[in-house]
């Protein structure tokens, strides 16, 4: 038994692994995606006042700090029984625009792009942000300009550029003014533009690796995203579950996620893997994201984005393979950046009305909901890389007493581990493996956009720290389970 280790995974938000295994003929046995990290802000959140939640669990990820944000703060209008004015809801959804724009243009161009510009077999050394300055200066500025846009976004209505504030329970502390709105809107006209110029270079590139997008980790499976009545949605809508042929199999709000989604623990990695609990594990594995978000849309409603879709789903349909994730990814640009020029053309986004007080009657009603005192909250987003969850209960004083984080990550997690170890078994025979192999597995893992830093937050006895010693010349000698 030989096996083959791929280590760090790169061009990803933290850190992970490959090991494949071969049997003695050279042929692979078994593969695994193994994520080796462990955070732990499940338990950092207990004992926490529930309403500094929103501010302290952005500081779980610097990429998807907006996204935690949100979900945090939706969960906290529900304990506190507050519902948000127009004007707070669109300066979020505005503000998760912002995330959008600033982490799908890192994702695409700067690493998972230099694979399909540069070739998946290229140089190491180039197949990355450095290749594609040294290929495509043009491309790389527009990159650049573009994410740039959404930080800006994020600055202004979420208070700081990372690990935003503004979001509140019952709303937003505080609003933008005709100044600020003006500014945003002409760099919202012009993500539009630097979008669709990014995509007339990068559409054809599908068509170029066409091979490879037939190849590499292709699998059926579930899909779950949040669906507003057909229409794509990003902050504020029902679940909907689809098998892999795009027939219905569930609607749930968040309250009810529980009903609908089991997590399992594998001894391979620190990252839990989620499934649909009344279809079974692994049979019930479902993915999230932007492929998911288009395959159960109906509709996108801005125009550009629109036609992207309709030419994406005349070609593509129901969407099973993974590097059709940053097709997805660039339409969903685009519609995030038409997106913010309608929010921000919206009078009413520089309204005053921007937070739902907090008063005694309201707390009355919202402890009559719940026994004894305590309270739950469960906030439900789109993430860019697909559904996150935040799940919080509160004693009768308002302090956290369980928090659940399910991210979107982990929703990918198994649908990564089938990945690796199918194409492994196709496109591996024999113990001499090229780079240029071993990256189109990274290839697999990277179309997922995996944030490992977001997905493992779970301290417990079922996911120990490893420790593996090796000697000078690289032999393992001792193996310390923590």
């Amino acid at each position: 038994m030989k096996n083959i280790e791929i280590s760090p995974v790169s061009r990803i938000e933290g850190h992970a692994k490959i090991t494949v295994q071969l049997d003695d003929s050279g042929n692979v046995s078994d593969a695994h995606f193994h994520v080796m990290e462990i955070r732990g802000f499940e338990k950092f959140l207990e004992g926490a006042a529930v309403e500094e939640a929103p501010r302290i669990t952005p500081r779980i990820c610097g990429i998807c700090q907006t996204a935690h944000h949100l979900a945090s703060a939706k969960a906290t209008d529900q304990i506190f029984g507050l519902q948000p004015p127009e004007t707070a809801t669109k300066l979020r959804e505005l503000m998760l625009l912002g995330q959008y724009i600033h982490s799908h243009s890192l994702h695409f161009y700067f690493l998972g792009a230099p694979d399909l510009v540069m070739g998946p077999e290229s140089d190491p050394a180039l197949r990355n942000v450095v290749g594609i300055l040294k290929k495509d200066p043009a491309l790389a500025k527009m990159a650049i300009d573009t994410r740039k846009i959404g930080q800006n976004i994020t600055n202004i209505v979420g208070g700081k550029p990372i690990s935003p504030v503004t979001a509140i329970p019952g709303g937003q502390s505080k609003g933008i003014t005709d100044e600020e709105r003006n500014d945003l809107l002409t760099q919202a006209k012009e993500a539009v533009e630097l979008v669709e110029k990014g995509v007339e270079v990068t559409k054809p590139l599908f068509e170029q690796y066409s091979e490879a997008v037939e190849l590499l980790g292709t699998l059926e499976s579930n899909f779950g995203a949040l669906s507003n009545n057909g229409n794509i949605e990003f902050y504020d809508a029902p679940v909907k579950i689809i098998d892999k042929d795009g027939n219905d199999l569930h609607e749930f709000e968040s309250d009810n996620y529980l009903d609908y989604i089991e997590e399992k623990v594998q001894p391979w990695s620190y990252l839990k893997f989620p499934y649909l609990k009344q279809i079974g594990f692994p049979e019930g594995n479902y993915r999230v994201g932007p492929l998911a978000r288009l395959n159960i849309a109906q509709t996108i409603p801005t125009e550009k984005a629109s036609a992207l879709f309709g030419e994406f789903k005349d070609k593509y349909g129901i969407a099973q393979n993974p590097l059709l994730y940053h097709y997805a990814r660039l339409i969903e640009l685009m519609y995030a950046s038409e997106r913010a020029v309608q929010l921000l053309e919206d009078d009413s986004i520089t309204g005053t009305d921007i937070r739902q007080p907090l008063t005694e009657e309201l707390m009355t009603k919202a402890e009559a909901k719940e026994s004894g005192g305590s309270r739950r909250g469960v906030g439900m987003i789109e993430a860019t890389r697909g559904i996150l969850i935040h799940d919080y209960e509160t004693d009768d004083a308002g302090y956290i007493t369980r928090a659940n984080l399910i991210v979107s990550t982990g929703q990918n997690n198994l649908s990564m581990d089938i990945g690796v170890r199918e194409t492994a078994k196709a496109m591996i025979k024999g113990e001499e493996v090229s780079e240029g192999l071993k990256n189109q597995l990274e290839m697999i893992v990277r179309a997922y956009d995996p944030c490992l830093s977001c997905a493992t937050h779970m301290i417990n006895g079922e996911s120990p720290l490893v420790v593996d010693i090796h000697d000078s010349n690289g032999e393992l000698i001792k193996k310390h389970i923590l």
